[in-house]
C-alpha cells in the first residue's frame, strides 16, 4: 500500500495535478486545495458511513491536543467526566482532562486486560465517558463500543482508526492522529456530532474550538498530511473499504499470534486473548528475558525493525498497522520460529 502512495505523491510532489505548485505551497483557500480537502472528507464519510449530523474536522496538535480540547468543548466549569483507563494513552487523557473538569475513574485495567463491565462505576450525569479504543504500548484493544448506557461516548482511535468497521452513531466524538494508519503525522481527524459543536468555554483557544475550526481552514492546515490521507481513503474505497481492511488486518494479526502460541511457551503474549490488539502485539521470552535484546538485534539484520518493546513494558512489540503487508508479518513469524528453534 505504501508504494502505491509513494509513487503517486512523488509524481505530484512539485506539480499537483498540473497546477504548477506543490500541495505544500499552494493556498489552502485556493480551488485546488478546496477540492482536495472536500474529497478527502467525502471519502472518509463514505468509508465510515458517517451520519450527516456529524462534522469532520482535520486539525493539528495531535491526539494529545484533544485531551484538552474535548473537555473545553464539551463541559462547563465544575462538570464531571468519566474516564476508563486501560493503558498509557488513556492515562494521559485522564491527567490532561483533569485540568479542565472533575474526572471520575470509571475503571482501571492492569495493562493486560479490560476491567469487567459489572465493576465499572459510571457517574450519573457525567458529560461523557472517554476511553482509548486501542492502547499502542500495552496492546489492549476494545472489540466494539463499550456499553455506557445513555451516556455520551468519546473515543481515542488514534492507533486503530480505519483498521476496522465502526458504528459512528454510537459515539458523540471520535478522534484520531493520522500517523498510525492513514497518513503522516501532522493531522488529527475529529468526528463530532453537530449538537456538541458551538459550546466551547470562553477560555478555549481558537484552534481548539470546534466551531471556529469547522471546515478545517481557520488557519493553514497540515496540507500535505491531509493530501496523503485523501490518497489512503481513496485507495481503501477502491479496494473493498473497511470490511476488506478489517479482514486483512485480522489475518495479519493471526499470523503473529499463531507464531507466539505455536512456540511451545518460548514466547508469551501478556495480554488477555479476549482483548488482544490487531495493531500492536507485545510479546516476551519469559524463560530467558536476556534473549530479548538479541532477538531485536538479529531481527534488525533481516530487515525486521522497530521491534523493541516500549520501555515501560519491555520485551518486543510488533506494530502491524494498515500499511504493513502480510508478507512482512509472515517474515516476522518465520524469524520467530527460527530464533526459538536455536534458543529453546
Amino acid at each position: 500500500m505504501v508504494s502505491v502512495f509513494a509513487g503517486h505523491a512523488q509524481a505530484e510532489l512539485l506539480n499537483y495535478q498540473g497546477s504548477g505548485t506543490s500541495v505544500m505551497e499552494m493556498s489552502h483557500r485556493g480551488k485546488e486545495f478546496t477540492a482536495l480537502i472536500e474529497k478527502a472528507e467525502a471519502d472518509l464519510r463514505q468509508l465510515l458511513s458517517i451520519p450527516d449530523n456529524y462534522k469532520v474536522l482535520f486539525l493539528q496538535g495531535g491526539a494529545s491536543a484533544q485531551f484538552a480540547a474535548i473537555p473545553l468543548n464539551l463541559t462547563a466549569e465544575g462538570d464531571t467526566v468519566d474516564q476508563i483507563v486501560t493503558g498509557s494513552w488513556s492515562k494521559k487523557a485522564l491527567e490532561e482532562g483533569g485540568k479542565y473538569a472533575t474526572v471520575n475513574l470509571v475503571a482501571k485495567g492492569d495493562n493486560k486486560s479490560i476491567p469487567q463491565r459489572s465493576n465499572w462505576k459510571l457517574t450519573p450525569g457525567a458529560k461523557y465517558v472517554h476511553y482509548c479504543d486501542n492502547e499502542t504500548i500495552q496492546g489492549v484493544e476494545f472489540k466494539g463500543a463499550p456499553d455506557v448506557g445513555e451516556a455520551l461516548l468519546v473515543a481515542d482511535m488514534s492507533s486503530n482508526f480505519c483498521s476496522k468497521r465502526v458504528d459512528v452513531a454510537k459515539y458523540g466524538l471520535i478522534y484520531a492522529g493520522a500517523q498510525k494508519n492513514i497518513g503522516p503525522a501532522g493531522v488529527t481527524v475529529v468526528i463530532v456530532r453537530d449538537d456538541l459543536v458551538g459550546n466551547a468555554r470562553p477560555i478555549t483557544p481558537a484552534v481548539l474550538d470546534y466551531k471556529v475550526m469547522e471546515g478545517s481552514l481557520y488557519n493553514t492546515p497540515p496540507c500535505w498530511s491531509i493530501y496523503i490521507c485523501g490518497l489512503v481513503f481513496d485507495h481503501m474505497l477502491r479496494n473493498g473499504g473497511l470490511e476488506q481492511m478489517e479482514e486483512y488486518n485480522e489475518q495479519k494479526a493471526q499470523v503473529v499470534y499463531n507464531a507466539i502460541q505455536g512456540s511451545n511457551g518460548f514466547y508469551n503474549s501478556p495480554v488477555d486473548p479476549a482483548v488482544q490488539s490487531m495493531m500492536n502485539i507485545p510479546f516476551t521470552i519469559p524463560s530467558n528475558p536476556d534473549l530479548e535484546k538479541q532477538f531485536v538485534s538479529e531481527a534488525a539484520k533481516q530487515g525486521l525493525v522497530q521491534l523493541k518493546g516500549h520501555r515501560s513494558v519491555g520485551g518486543m512489540r510488533a506494530s502491524i498497522y494498515n500499511s504493513m503487508p502480510i508478507e512482512g508479518v509472515q517474515q516476522l513469524a518465520a524469524f520467530m520460529k527460527e530464533f526459538a528453534s536455536k534458543h529453546a
